[in-house]
């Protein structure tokens, strides 16, 4: 039906739509509730752990110079909360399409006294509105899957992340019988608009749009989880 409505392109831009405006509306909504939800229980804050183990396993912390870091799909920042109060030299930004999550996410930084280290930016993740390579790490715990364009996102990822710097993506993992069912069938049935990509869907993205050192770890048995790590390539040596 649609596509006598629509050209390819334009369907596709379409269902796009479809899918930003339902995770936004999801997620305002949830916004006050969040941080008491099962989920964030269950899974989200072992991501968030996860988050902190792969940055100070992959990344260069510099007691001199802040680590830049970007939080996609932040949520009520409860991550970047969690890293402005360790010892780290962090500075944050949470990004975040839903205002309500946002919002809530600045009153928690505030609370804890953290305000000066820790930025919330309401946007879209296909349009980020960052200068190029402004970030060292750039991050994106169990959102990935509600982006309809990956690709674009991960150029815009990509784009912000300066030569050198890490992207860590944490999502569902659905490649086995228990995350096929969480994930293809049970997710999916509440949420409508999402994808989880399989690992290998993952690691062809980020090598197409030019991410290397690719690694990967599944973690999680009950609600198995995949963090994949990525490495924007540097500029090579003028000599």
């Amino acid at each position: 039906m649609f596509e006598q409505i629509f050209g390819d392109g334009d369907l596709q831009k379409h269902e796009g739509h479809v899918w930003k405006r339902n995770a936004q509306v999801e997620f305002d909504r949830w916004a006050r509730t969040y941080d008491q939800s099962v989920l964030n229980r269950l899974l989200f804050r072992r991501c968030y752990l996860k988050f902190i183990e792969l940055i100070l396993k992959h990344c260069e912390i510099d007691p001199v110079r802040d680590l830049a870091v970007l939080d996609i799909g932040c949520g009520t920042g409860t991550f970047v909360a969690m890293l402005a109060q360790t010892d780290l030299p962090i500075r944050a930004v949470g990004l975040d399409m839903a205002k309500k999550m946002c919002e809530t996410g600045s009153a928690k930084i505030e609370q804890v006294g953290c305000g000066d280290r820790v930025d919330f930016v309401t946007a879209d993740s296909e349009h980020l509105p960052m200068i190029d390579s402004a970030f060292d790490v750039v991050t994106c715990s169990n959102s990935f899957h509600h982006y309809p364009h990956r690709q674009t996102v991960l150029e815009q990822m990509f784009r912000v992340l300066k030569p050198g710097g890490r992207l860590i993506i944490i999502d569902g993992f659905r490649d086995n019988v228990i995350g096929w069912f969480l994930f293809d069938v049970c997710v999916p049935f509440f949420e409508k608009s999402v994808h989880h990509s399989s690992a290998g869907e993952i690691r062809e993205l980020l090598t197409s749009v030019g991410f290397e050192e690719l690694s990967q770890e599944k973690f999680g048995f009950w609600v198995p989880v995949l963090a994949t790590v990525g490495r924007k390539k540097s500029v090579p040596a003028v000599n």
